[in-house]
């Protein structure tokens, strides 16, 4: 009795050690993945804040654009304007005439018997698709006569098509919307795996972005417009903010282009700058579903978005002129009578109303069509077409004779600032609509901006994109905005997943997760948490790096007495102060900065393992640091003084153009080291500055690493 009572009570020890082991070890195991989560949920906002910071660098370019357009000084006898041309849309291929325009692609561009990519007839078929899926999974490329012969038929396709695009999920039953791609081949054809192909049974909507930071942005451009040409009512595509020739430059698709095409590279451009300004800007499912790029504002109008000349948006980047400027155009003062009927015509010539119909008047964007555009007397406006050598009228309705201006008219402030915020905003927890400090465009509109909007045009809910969601998709404002997010390991691999969604006639989303995960199925959940955050801190030591004398302007002044240490706080305020990038620094200090052993910080070790390498020992210390901190900004102007992308630019346009851009931006140095600068760039002493090899000199290098390989 007594012995079985004994090994009862041992076992029941023994039990009662094991579920306090197990607790302990579930508890452990809790609080070692809530510290991963952590560690990755910092690192992915680093990564944000940083591209923000980006963003808002790429908007202010305008003002610049803007301000080189006025002063820059026509520094070349064969181009007297080496700056405004870039702005002035395509200008090597005919594009006046739309069938002597595909006789040039043929006729000049001829494909020789060594190509094995894929050959394409059109009108394209689903054969065609099929082989272009086939070549981009083996890295083969398309020729560029078929990609230019691609990029004129969207361009027509696009071309017929409203601003904005109504939906209907009773057809197809299912409508898959995927966000932002940017490049990421992989996701796009891991989509179309767990998916399915576009097909009439299967429509898809790709909500912008589709190029940039990616190594395969014009496969998946060429993909999607093959599959838009043969699915023209089942594939839809919106723009997205990176759908501009201007953020291309900064962000790796124009240097894509130019490495894959490089004989035929600027034509491809060119048009394919039309053919963004021809993407549909938002789309409507069962009347009930807005989707737009980036988001909305307190002044969104999809009355006016629906019928303005979206064409005339070739960048975000350029602003409209302002009406004085406007007013003092030489061109824009003659106006011509037209009579009441419009036909096509040349400027100069009378034109006549004919074959035009109006939007259905149950369309909630129609109802103030005629009161909004068409009063009596007010002038009307005339535009390119961009194909046909004649403008055509913009109004609809004509009741009477007007006056029309004889030239196409500028993008005005109010039709620049609509589509401004719907491709640039993000939603925000807060109520009110306010600047996206950020980005540095659109806004941020709180839970009721949202609502007022969906009720304004009896809607139920907004999708979006543009942000970078951990989990690939996220739903806030009670469940009316969705942002889907389609490039996983978008910024490091492991960062995020990608996510698509599928809408069925009940308007309830269902969300499909995946991750692309070719190099990191080995590694273990530590691993791959430690690699994304290893790479956000580089990013960011190298962004502290950057800002290296302001950063240390402002730590002194919390250690006048220049002991070298300040307090956390002190310390994170003073890098906020700088950079700019609403980080929780407090907690990020043991990763950047050493501790003194009192807790507070040597503010001056953040520095110590890096250095920016110069290839000239007669650059100035502080000129390597401003080239260092403004070098994309740089890579952009120069790549518009670099007509040919050659990545050759003469001195004098170095020299020029840099006076110009420090002039700017309120940069002191001065003239005699610019000088220098430009003459110790020539290397071979032929006049051009390689400047490719220039920026490539200019980095953050850990000065360990960089010993080493010395």
């Amino acid at each position: 009795m007594g012995c079985g009572t004994s090994v009862t009570g041992s076992r029941a020890k023994k039990s009662e050690r094991a579920i306090k082991a197990a607790i302990l070890i579930q508890r452990w195991y809790r609080c070692y993945m809530a510290r991963l989560e952590m560690r990755r949920q910092y690192a992915l906002s680093i990564f944000q804040s940083i591209e923000y910071a980006e963003e808002q660098a790429q908007l202010q370019l305008s003002s610049f654009f803007t301000f080189m357009l006025d002063h820059f000084t026509h520094l070349s006898e064969t181009d007297t304007d080496l700056i405004s041309h870039f702005f002035s849309g395509p200008s090597d291929f005919n594009t006046t005439g739309s069938d002597v325009q595909l006789l040039e692609y043929e006729q000049m561009i001829e494909i020789p018997d060594s190509y094995h990519g894929p050959r394409l007839s059109f009108p394209l078929t689903v054969a065609d698709t099929n082989s272009l899926l086939h070549a981009f999974k083996h890295q083969q490329q398309l020729h560029a006569r078929y990609v230019l012969q691609l990029l004129h038929e969207t361009k027509k396709v696009l071309k017929q098509l409203p601003n904005i695009i109504h939906l209907s999920t009773s057809y197809s039953k299912e409508i898959t919307i995927c966000g932002d791609l940017h490049g990421k081949l992989d996701d796009l054809l891991l989509i179309f795996y767990k998916n399915g192909l576009p097909s009439e049974e299967n429509p898809y909507l790709f909500n912008g972005d589709f190029v940039d930071r990616g190594k395969n942005s014009i496969e998946i451009l060429i993909i999607l417009f093959a599959f838009l040409l043969v699915y023209p009512n089942h594939l839809h595509l919106n723009r997205g903010n990176h759908e501009d020739h201007i953020m291309n430059l900064r962000y790796g698709f124009t240097k894509e282009v130019m490495k894959k095409y490089r004989f035929h590279g600027k034509k491809i451009l060119n048009l394919l700058q039309d053919v963004y300004s021809w993407l549909p800007l938002a789309t409507v499912i069962d009347s009930k579903v807005l989707i737009v790029h980036g988001g909305i504002s307190d002044t969104t109008d999809l009355d006016f978005l629906n019928l303005f000349k979206r064409n005339k948006m070739k960048s975000v980047l350029r602003p409209p002129k302002s009406s004085i400027e406007r007013n003092h155009d030489p061109d824009r003062t003659g106006f011509v009578e037209y009579s009441p009927i419009v036909k096509r015509c040349l400027p100069g010539q009378d034109i006549a109303v004919k074959g035009i119909t109006r939007p259905s008047s149950s369309s909630s964007y129609g109802r103030r069509y005629k009161d909004d555009l068409l009063d009596v007397g007010k002038p009307m406006r005339l535009l390119h077409d961009g194909v046909n050598s004649g403008p055509f009228l913009e109004s609809q309705y004509l009741e009477s004779s007007v006056r029309m201006p004889s030239v196409p008219p500028e993008l005005t402030a109010k039709e620049w600032k609509q589509v401004v915020d719907i491709l640039w905003s993000d939603p925000k927890n807060q109520n009110g609509c306010t600047p996206n400090k950020f980005r540095g465009g659109g806004c941020y509109f709180g839970p009721d901006v949202t609502a007022r909007l969906l009720k304004r045009y009896n809607l139920k809910m907004l999708i979006r994109s543009h942000e970078c969601k951990q989990e690939g998709y996220d739903i806030s404002h009670d469940g009316k905005v969705v942002t889907i997010f389609s490039a996983s390991n978008y910024y490091e691999n492991g960062s995020n997943r990608g996510a698509y969604l599928k809408l069925n006639p009940d308007l309830i989303p269902r969300f499909v997760q995946y991750q692309v995960s070719k190099c990191t199925r080995q590694q273990t959940l530590h691993q791959r948490v430690s690699v994304v955050e290893w790479s956000a801190l580089k990013s960011l030591r190298e962004k502290l790096y950057s800002r290296r004398s302001e950063l240390i302007a402002a730590f002194r002044q919390y250690d006048p007495n220049y002991t070298g240490r300040i307090s956390t706080t002190e310390w994170a305020s003073a890098v906020e102060s700088v950079l700019n990038l609403d980080l929780p620094w407090r907690t990020l200090r043991s990763r950047l900065v050493h501790l003194a052993p009192d807790g507070s910080v040597e503010y001056l070790s953040c520095f110590n393992d890096l250095e920016i390498e110069p290839p000239i020992k007669e650059v100035q210390p502080a000129l390597v640091e401003t080239l260092y901190r403004f070098r994309t900004d740089l890579e952009i102007i120069f790549n518009i003084i670099d007509k040919d992308h050659s990545g050759l630019i003469s001195i004098e346009e170095f020299r020029q153009t840099w006076k110009l851009f420090s002039s700017h931006l309120k940069i002191d140095i001065d003239d005699e080291s610019i000088d220098n600068l430009a003459r110790s760039i020539d290397f071979n002493k032929d006049g051009s500055i390689d400047f490719n090899e220039f920026l490539e000199a200019f980095h953050v290098v850990n000065k360990f690493e960089n010993k080493k390989s010395q």
